[in-house]
C-alpha cells in the first residue's frame, strides 16, 4: 500500500529530501525522440527555470538537481526558521506570485481599508499560505503542473504528463544527502551523456563549477542553490560540507563509475569519506543506486529511528546502510 505524503514528509524528522518525477510511458520531457525526430532539448531550461522561480517564492531550498531526458531529481531543504520570520505581508505577497489568492488578500496587498474582522481573516489566510510555502508537496506540485501544462500546451495535446505523484526520499544525517547529492549529480556521466561533471549539462554540479572558477561572474546565477558551508560560516544555514570536498568528491566518483569501466578505489580516496565513515567501495556501488534505498536513507540508527517513528519494524536499505556506513 501506497505510504501517505504526510508520512512520508516530516521536516521535525529531517529537512532534506530527495524528490524525482518521471514522465509517463514515452512521454519527452527532454532529449531527442528518436522515432519522430523532436528535440525537447530546450525543456530542460524550463525546469531549471522553474526550480529556481521557486525556490524565490517558498520556504524550500535546492541542494542539488538534474535534469534527464525524462525525469529530473532534485535535493531539497525545508527552511523552517525564514518561513517563521517572515511577516503576514510577506507570506502573502510570496503566495500571490503563484496565485491570484483570496479577494480579501487581494484587498489588504492593495493597502485598502480593512474591518477587523477581514483583518483577522486575512491572517488565516497568511497562515494557511505559510504551512503552503514549506510545503514540498505544495512545491513539487507547482513545479509539475507547469511543466505538464507548457508541455502539453507544445505538443498540442492533453492528458497526464508525468507518471504518477513524485517519489520522495527521507536523507535522515549529513552522509545521507552527501550520498543522493553525489548521486543526482553523477547522473549523466552514469547515463553516458557527459564525461565529467563540468559538462554536465543541467546539473547544480556544473553550475556550483562555474560559479567557483569565476565568483565575480553571476553573483545571482545560484540563489536558487542552497550554499555550502564557508569556513567559519554558520553550519546551520548552509550544507554541513566544504564546497572544495564535494567537489574533490564528485570528481573522483565520475571517473570510478562510468559504465566502460569496472569500478575501482584510487588510493586517493576523498576525506570527506573517511571524516563521515563511508566506505569507499560501497560508495562507489551505491552511486549505481539499484534501489539500494528507496523510502528513507541514512546511517543503521537513522533508518530504525525513522521505521519506529512511521509504525513500522524496518525499511528497505537496512543492509545496505550497514555496509556502506561504518
Amino acid at each position: 500500500m501506497t505510504t501517505a505524503r504526510k508520512h512520508q514528509i516530516d521536516p521535525k524528522s529531517t529537512p532534506y529530501y530527495h524528490c524525482i518525477a518521471r514522465c509517463v510511458r514515452r512521454a519527452f520531457l527532454c532529449g531527442k525522440d528518436k522515432y519522430s525526430g523532436i528535440n525537447y532539448e530546450h525543456r530542460r531550461q524550463w525546469v531549471v527555470e522553474r526550480i529556481k522561480e521557486l525556490s524565490g517564492i517558498f520556504a524550500i531550498e535546492t541542494c542539488a538537481y538534474a535534469v534527464m531526458s525524462n525525469h529530473y531529481h532534485v535535493v531539497l531543504h525545508i527552511n523552517l526558521e525564514q518561513c517563521r520570520s517572515w511577516d503576514r505581508r510577506e507570506v502573502l505577497s510570496r503566495w500571490c506570485k503563484l496565485f491570484s489568492g483570496h479577494p480579501l488578500v487581494q484587498r489588504f496587498l492593495a493597502n485598502d481599508k480593512m474591518s477587523k474582522a477581514e483583518l483577522d481573516r486575512v491572517d488565516e489566510f497568511a497562515e494557511e499560505y505559510r504551512c503552503r510555502l514549506m510545503d514540498i508537496s505544495w512545491y513539487m506540485r507547482c513545479l509539475n503542473e507547469y511543466l505538464a501544462r507548457e508541455a502539453n500546451r507544445e505538443d498540442g495535446c492533453k492528458g497526464r504528463f508525468w507518471e504518477g505523484r513524485y517519489k520522495s526520499q527521507a536523507l535522515l544525517d549529513e552522509a545521507a544527502l552527501l550520498t543522493c547529492m553525489a548521486y543526482v549529480d553523477l547522473n549523466p556521466i552514469r547515463a553516458r551523456l557527459a564525461e565529467t561533471p563540468e559538462t554536465s549539462e543541467y546539473t547544480s554540479i556544473k553550475e556550483r563549477i562555474e560559479k567557483n572558477a569565476q565568483p565575480a561572474l553571476g553573483k545571482d546565477k545560484l540563489t536558487a542553490l542552497k550554499a555550502f558551508q564557508a569556513q567559519g560560516g554558520n553550519p546551520d544555514t548552509t550544507i554541513p560540507f566544504q564546497l572544495n570536498d564535494y567537489l574533490e568528491l564528485v570528481d573522483w566518483t565520475g571517473r570510478a563509475v562510468r559504465q566502460d569501466k569496472r569500478g575501482y578505489i584510487p588510493e586517493d580516496v576523498p576525506s570527506v569519506l573517511q571524516r563521515l565513515n563511508i566506505d569507499s567501495e560501497e560508495w562507489l556501488k551505491t552511486m549505481r543506486w539499484n534501489n539500494r534505498f528507496r523510502q528513507a536513507v541514512g546511517k543503521l540508527a537513522a533508518l530504525k529511528a525513522y521505521a519506529e517513528q512511521q509504525g513500522k519494524q524496518w525499511v528497505q536499505g537496512v543492509g545496505s546502510s550497514q555496509r556502506l556506513y561504518q
